[in-house]
């Protein structure tokens, strides 16, 4: 049985890791926070109180963290991933972090002998919990292939797209087109409001036509309930946005929308927004529109 080692068991990777686990992996977790390592026990996952105990027996090592620093450090670390790592372990970062990053891990995995590959995911928390994400992978084609059981148990499009970096990149594309849809989901909704429309009619005729997306099949529905639940929180978004733009000015490219949704989400955050989902752009939009006076404590507070 292929043993994974898998750090980082949040929003995104518990379930992941839970869904290994079904797929017949022996998976022993680590999280920082050890009470978030209670969906994978209860999945029959093991669970331990280290990165190198987590790491020490493992074929394949999965890695979801929230940034590039936290990579960094429990990759490069002392102590970390890559010195506690046999020879000829995979290495698979999930986390959406700078593609510079994970070159540099790729070239230090490679000086021990380990196999790296960025893989950052896409599909938010219903995504991860239901098996069916998109994962965009950069690295050896061969290592990739090797890989196939492990992306198979968490995702449904699975694709190489480059070297090390490429999944990294596509992640910051993918991030700028979520984002854009959803402010104009956000500003759609104001619109129809505005004008008297049921916003639920409107939302399922504009679903079967060429607006229709994942993102507004996701996340129209809690918008109009009013409900900010973190699937994907400002905070992670706003610092995938910051990627997208340093990315994009260093390519000498112009990103005029993505720039500006990207201010709108510090703004969100700078109202004490970071902790909620980032459909709460609605709530900006309302606010720009004056149907909105700012954030109230309930919605402040997650769910």
């Amino acid at each position: 049985m292929t043993t994974i080692g898998f750090i980082g068991l949040g929003v995104m990777g518990a379930p992941m890791a839970a869904n290994l686990v079904d797929a017949g992996f022996d998976v022993i977790g680590y999280n920082r926070s050890p009470g978030k390592s209670r969906v994978l026990a209860e999945k029959g996952g093991r669970t331990t109180g280290s990165v190198a105990e987590a790491v020490a027996g493992a074929d394949v090592v999965i890695t979801m963290l929230p940034d590039s620093p936290d990579v960094e450090a429990v990759v490069l670390g002392d102590g970390g991933v890559l010195d506690n790592a046999r020879p000829g372990t995979l290495l698979i970062d999930a986390s959406t972090i700078r593609p510079q990053i994970s070159r540099a891990v790729a070239a230090a995995a490679a000086e021990r002998g380990v196999r790296a590959l960025d893989a950052p995911v896409s599909g938010g928390e219903a995504g991860a919990i239901e098996g069916t994400l998109s994962i965009m992978v950069g690295g050896d084609a061969g290592d990739f292939t090797a890989a196939a059981e492990v992306f198979d148990a968490v995702g449904s499009t699975i694709v190489h797209v480059g070297p090390a970096g490429a999944g990294q990149t596509v992640k910051a594309a993918n991030q700028l087109i979520v984002a854009g849809h959803l402010e104009l989901l956000a500003e759609a909704l104001v619109f129809l409001d505005a004008h008297g429309v049921d916003l639920s009619s409107a939302i399922t005729v504009l679903g079967g036509g060429l607006a229709g997306s994942n993102v507004l099949a996701r996340k129209a529905p809690g918008m109009l309930a009013r409900h900010f639940e973190p699937g994907f929180r400002v905070d992670l978004h706003h610092k995938d946005l910051g990627i997208v733009v340093d990315s994009a000015r260093a390519a000498g490219v112009a990103i005029p929308l993505g720039a500006h949704v990207a201010d709108l989400l510090t703004s969100l955050r700078a109202q004490g927004a970071g902790s909620l989902d980032h459909s709460t752009l609605l709530l900006q939009v309302e606010q720009l529109s004056g149907k909105h006076t700012g954030l109230s404590t309930a919605e402040r507070a997650p769910r």
